[in-house]
Formats: C-alpha cells, structure tokens, sequence
C-alpha cells in the first residue's frame, strides 16, 4: 500500500473517558476515528508508519448516525467507523506530549 493512502486511513484520535481508560491499561489499546473503507491491514500499517509502534491486533466498529429532526424536518447525523488498536508489549502512544 503506498504511504499516501496510509497517511489518509487515521482520521483523528478518540480521546474520551473510555479511550484513556483503555490506553492506561496494560493492554495499551488506543481508538482512532478512520475512513469508511479503511481495512484492518490498513489500519496496522498506518499506526505502525505514523507512531513507531508494533500493533498486536485490531478491532474495527461501525457506529450508525442518529436519527435527529429539526421542527418539521427529519435528517440523519453521519455515522462513523473507530478502530481499537492493541499495542504489543512496551510500546505506547504519547497523545499529551507528557514525559
């Protein structure tokens, strides 16, 4: 896959009470927002290209767009796709730039 693409895949990190309480684990999984059409592979080699890190697994999740009306109009917000990334053991992701 070429780097353009891979740089493309990663859409944001999700950072929330959930996703810090999993990357303080020992597990050390971290959730990023990706594309729609980004694959698993595809998410592995754009972590370990952007961040330096080893990626044991990586779990992908659809999440649908809610339903919402504004007065008499009905309309739907976008849905998403957030990947859980599983680091092998001593690596981590420093989002905060903290030592």
């Amino acid at each position: 896959m070429n780097a353009e693409r891979l740089h493309r895949v990663l859409v944001e990190p999700r950072v929330s009470e959930k996703a810090t309480a999993l990357g303080e684990q020992p597990q050390k999984q971290f959730v990023f927002r990706v594309v729609k059409d980004a694959t698993k592979p595809e998410i592995k080699q754009a972590v370990e290209l952007m961040f330096g890190v080893q990626v044991e697994h990586v779990r992908v999740c659809n999440i649908k767009g809610k339903q919402k009306s504004f007065r008499r109009q009905r309309g739907r917000r976008p849905g998403l796709r957030k990947a859980y990334v599983c680091l092998k053991e001593g690596y981590d992701i420093d989002f905060m730039g903290r030592e």
